[in-house]
């Protein structure tokens, strides 16, 4: 095993291959991105109280405390007097595996072919250009993926969670208050069916998607409101629980989604010409574009 302990602002080049990248830090920020190049740069450009302990053992690249584990993270406190804050990027292969865990700190992961995980107790966290499997949880940050084509799995309890332009078979979403908005890229019209599945308990749903869309929707809340622009789609409930349900296309598609008290808004993107579809404002969760 190769360690480094770093004190101060610096730059490491590891000389060793790497599959797996672990970053865990306390304040401050984190940047990833995934390159066409096979070497590892790492750059911490700013770090306060204990050092950060870069680590490789074997194909396995750590930067981290040595008080901060990954099982631990979403419960973790600061029980000493000092404070501590880094900043760190690290750029590295694109098909390397990434595991990113923030306590207080900002989180972007870009570029990456490999699998991603990000755990999070505050701070918002950025996943853009994603082919691999991708797994985020937060505990009050914003969660927002963009242009991801790997299947997105997040989880946040008071965070809001944002789609845009939205690639991948398969998104699976669940909060407690936080919103959710989720816009769906039509240039994905001839891939695979799309399984989206949504859940919250108090917070607003918003999915805007392809015109012509290609799903079969089920779509409810117990006690919010709802909008939709499908001519095709049912809409039933007078008192209590309100229902969008139907199909699109062909329904080779699954659209769920359902909360408690929350509105649900179905949104049509405009049909596709020139850049405008693809780049026209992802909607927000009471349906007004952003």
């Amino acid at each position: 095993m190769t360690e480094w302990s770093v004190t101060e602002p610096t730059k490491l080049a590891p000389a060793d291959p790497v599959t797996r990248l672990q970053v865990r830090i306390v304040n401050g920020a984190v940047n990833v991105v995934g390159t066409d190049e096979s070497s590892v740069r790492v750059e911490v450009s700013e770090i306060e109280g204990p050092p950060l302990i870069v680590s490789q053992d074997g194909s396995t690249l750590t930067v981290s405390y040595e008080d901060l584990h990954w099982k631990s993270i979403l419960k973790w406190l600061d029980r000493k007097e000092y404070r501590r804050r880094a900043v760190v990027s690290v750029a590295v292969p694109a098909g390397v595996d990434v595991e990113v865990g923030v306590v207080g700190a900002e989180a972007v992961v870009s570029g990456i072919s490999g699998r991603t995980e990000v755990r999070g107790v505050t701070g918002d966290t950025t996943l853009l250009r994603l082919s691999g499997p991708v797994r985020a949880e937060s505990v009050s940050g914003n969660l927002e993926a963009q242009s991801v084509t790997g299947a997105l799995r997040a989880n946040s309890v008071t965070g809001d969670v944002t789609v845009i332009e939205g690639a991948g078979a398969s998104v699976k979403a669940d909060t407690v208050s936080g919103d959710m908005v989720v816009d769906l890229d039509p240039a994905e019209l001839d891939g695979p069916p799309a399984d989206i599945r949504l859940t919250s308990v108090s917070g607003e749903v918003a999915i805007r998607l392809p015109h012509p869309a290609d799903a079969r929707v089920q779509a409810s809340t117990t006690s919010g409101s709802v909008s939709n622009a499908f001519e095709d789609l049912r809409v039933g409930g007078q008192w209590g629980t309100k229902s969008i349900t139907g199909t699109l296309g062909a329904g080779r598609g699954t659209l769920k989604a359902t909360t408690v008290s929350g509105s649900i808004a179905l949104l049509r993107r405009p049909e596709a010409d020139g850049d405008t579809a693809t780049h026209s404002p992802a909607p927000s969760a009471t349906g007004k574009v952003l």
